[in-house]
């Protein structure tokens, strides 16, 4: 009788074991593997690049600090016929509200919001996320006079609840998929280099307007890109606005 006890145990206890098994890896299956194999993300994915036959990129550059080199990379833009979008920390676009005023003036340029006092968004509360959007993209629409539907998450930090709140707020969360690392104060041979050797159709590049060496490498990156046949295009232009998906990679697509 004892015998059967044990044998009736380690039956039930082997069958559980399968059972839990096979939820795991089914669990894994469809979140893990499955999601990659069909490029689409378990988890909420900002837009990193476009999926395009076109040989385009948008150039970016956030503005959190200075703006010593603001109108330069304006008039740089200007005069090598490109474009870029901007975004703007609420407290840079309330200090410098007179250069905010000059790009916004240019048709070359978009300006999307950067937050309102650059904070790792992830961290912060539902409410806290609303506010700094609101009343960062409040501010700098009513010193640009223009409307703001594009965000970047400052450090590129985000989660679920972020870009849920940002749709909300009828922005669409973007990130980069070529860093020019100007950011490191790197050379601006070095960074025309990682730029104009990293794009791609339908790249974003991350650039700073307060950046180092920014304004110099900047003619250097347009002209050779350029050269490899690629045009200029501001986020809001290059992005699909309805009707798409986003891989795991981040790279929008035409659905």
């Amino acid at each position: 009788m004892r015998f059967l006890v044990v044998k009736r145990r380690t039956i039930i206890i082997a069958v559980l074991t399968a059972v839990v098994f096979a939820l795991a890896i089914t669990g894994v299956y469809y979140t893990g593997a499955a999601a990659i194999y069909s490029n689409i993300s378990p988890k909420k994915v900002p837009i990193y690049s476009v999926e395009t036959d076109e040989k385009a990129v948008a150039l970016t550059f956030d503005a959190a600090w200075g703006a010593d080199k603001t109108l330069g990379i304006l008039d740089t833009l200007e005069q090598k016929d490109a474009c870029a979008t901007f975004f703007l920390v609420s407290f840079w676009a309330e200090k410098y509200e007179s250069e905010l005023k000059k790009l916004a003036a240019s048709d070359r340029i978009e300006i999307g919001t950067h937050s309102a006092t650059h904070p790792y968004m992830s961290k912060l509360s539902k409410s806290q996320m609303e506010l700094e959007l609101s009343t960062s993209k409040s501010l700098i629409e009513s010193i640009s006079g223009r409307k703001v539907n594009l965000f970047r998450p400052p450090y590129g930090d985000y989660s679920d609840a972020l870009l849920n709140v940002a749709k909300d707020q009828g922005l669409y969360t973007i990130q980069w998929d070529v860093d020019s690392l100007d950011w490191k104060g790197i050379s601006k041979e070095q960074i025309a280099s990682r730029v104009v050797g990293k794009c791609r159709n339908g790249s974003i590049v991350l650039m700073h307007n307060d950046g180092k060496h920014t304004l110099e490498a900047l003619p250097a990156i347009i002209d050779g890109l350029r050269a490899k046949g690629f045009k200029f295009k501001t986020v809001g232009d290059l992005i699909y606005k309805d009707n798409y998906t986003i891989d795991h990679t981040g790279r929008q697509s035409r659905s």
